[in-house]
């Protein structure tokens, strides 16, 4: 985990993926900071230190989604995204408020099993190793012991190990075959041999509560189940590699520690996890904001919104989760809402707000040269691996941005995704022609630009309607 960065630090890793917005980025990343310095405080006083959730306000495109996702990568952090506008107010078929927590636990679960299979995998290979040679050879682990086994007895024979040191006695061929199947396959050469394994079948499945809303409950008969009916076990024929895999996937699964895994991910997304609350504009309308079937369990989700953002325990299949310090960022377009809009309870529960500006030319041209996963460096290589070079000229980008803020002013406003349409249509009979032009170098410039969007820049009603 890199939470000990300094703001400045997290705010020029952002700046590594995120161009622009400045003043957000500054503040998600003292809100990530003061949880480092949280941890330095005593018992006491660190139970008090709450977290400040933040609310962004900008429409679509701006970076909201990216900010947060890329602060919690940075952080090593559980993050869990979701639309507030798929919640319903208890007593309506739909998903509850809560469901959020327990979905940031299992990614918290699966985290902390992936780091935990990671840091034994190196002993699990070894095992699984093992297992595969058994399969390979059939009786033969007892023999590759068999020295160890012989020397042991040697040196205690006064303590009548001399039977045991018989009974285990083979023929030393077996051992150097043994390792001669292990030479084989470490240089590959029995990768195409099949070779019987044993899995584990697909236990009972419930399907009669899968309605929405029932998912937890679901959940919880799947458990029981799953208790009261194990897993039946049975062979499978595959390939040597896919078999190694398989055996070391199982090898890791018997070296972890189920409990402590939960044990660790619980305490992690207590005190480090990070919810994503997107569209909240959505659920915080006034009468008139949207259809009467919306504004039915609207406010009734904010209610049901309070109590976990404020701080609460919600029960989970992996035991009770704590909400105090999870930090929640909202996000929302707010273009007929306002944060005032929300009930004053859940105001009171995001003190801290930003505005995300709408981005200019300048920051598309940059968004599509800067960025370590820029869009230009993406389609160059997808496009490389046809064996074709493609190379973006700056007059090119130039125009491509001075278009992207021209269609985002003259219809919606989409931000940065504008982007990703305009490069499609530009990159079109390239993409289609790729697998007939390998070898070749084609130049995308300004001429290039003009040319594939001319129909599009014409017509503003076509623009409307493709864009």
């Amino acid at each position: 985990m890199n939470s000990g960065l300094t703001p400045r630090q997290i705010v020029a890793e952002l700046d590594k993926y995120i161009i622009g917005q400045d003043q957000a980025k500054r503040m998600v990343s003292i809100a990530l900071r003061n949880r480092w310095r949280r941890r330095q405080l005593g018992p006491e006083l660190r139970e008090e230190v709450a977290p400040k959730n933040i609310i962004m306000i900008g429409s679509t495109g701006v970076g909201k989604t990216e900010v947060a996702r890329r602060l919690a990568k940075l952080a090593g952090s559980p993050f869990f995204k979701v639309e507030a506008s798929k919640f319903t107010e208890v007593g309506y078929v739909g998903r509850d408020v809560e469901s959020m927590v327990r979905d940031l636990m299992e990614i918290g679960v699966n985290m902390v099993r992936q780091e935990e299979m990671d840091r034994v995998r190196e002993k699990a290979e070894e095992l699984a190793e093992e297992d595969l040679l058994d399969l390979l050879l059939p009786k033969s682990r007892k023999n590759s012991y068999s020295q160890d086994t012989q020397e042991g007895a040697s040196s205690d024979t006064d303590q009548g190990y001399e039977q045991e040191s018989e009974q285990v006695e083979v023929p030393a061929e077996n051992v150097s075959t043994r390792e001669k199947f292990r030479k084989m396959w470490k240089q590959g050469k029995l990768d195409d041999r099949m070779v019987e394994v044993e899995v584990e079948g697909q236990g009972v499945q419930v399907g009669v509560m899968s309605m929405p809303g029932m998912e937890e409950m679901e959940s919880q008969f799947q458990d029981m189940f799953s208790k009261m009916f194990p897993k039946k076990k049975k062979t499978r024929k595959m390939k040597v590699q896919d078999a190694y895999e398989h055996l070391v996937q199982q090898e890791c699964e018997r070296l972890i520690d189920q409990d402590k895994v939960i044990e660790m991910a619980k305490e992690r997304v207590e005190q480090s996890g990070i919810i994503f609350l997107d569209e909240l504009d959505k659920v915080c309308g006034k009468d008139g904001g949207g259809s009467q079937q919306t504004d039915v369990s609207r406010e009734g989700v904010q209610r049901d919104m309070l109590p976990v953002v404020e701080g609460c325990v919600v029960n989970t299949k992996h035991g009770m989760i704590r909400t105090d310090h999870i930090l929640f960022i909202a996000a929302g377009a707010f273009h007929y809402t306002k944060p005032s809009d929300m009930i004053p309870e859940l105001q009171g529960r995001f003190p801290l707000r930003v505005e995300l500006d709408a981005l200019t030319e300048e920051e598309f041209y940059r968004i599509l040269t800067e960025p370590q996963n820029a869009l230009t460096l993406q389609y160059s290589a997808l496009l490389g691996t046809e064996n074709v070079e493609v190379e973006f000229a700056d007059t090119g980008l130039r125009e491509l941005s001075k278009f992207a803020q021209k269609v985002n002013e003259e219809t919606e406003n989409i931000g940065a995704r504008r982007l990703y349409t305009l490069m499609e249509k530009v990159l079109h009979d390239i993409s289609f022609e790729a697998p007939e032009k390998s070898g070749e170098k084609l130049l995308i410039d300004a001429d290039y630009v003009r040319d594939k969007l001319k129909d599009v820049q014409e017509n503003r009603d076509l623009s409307r309607y493709i864009l």
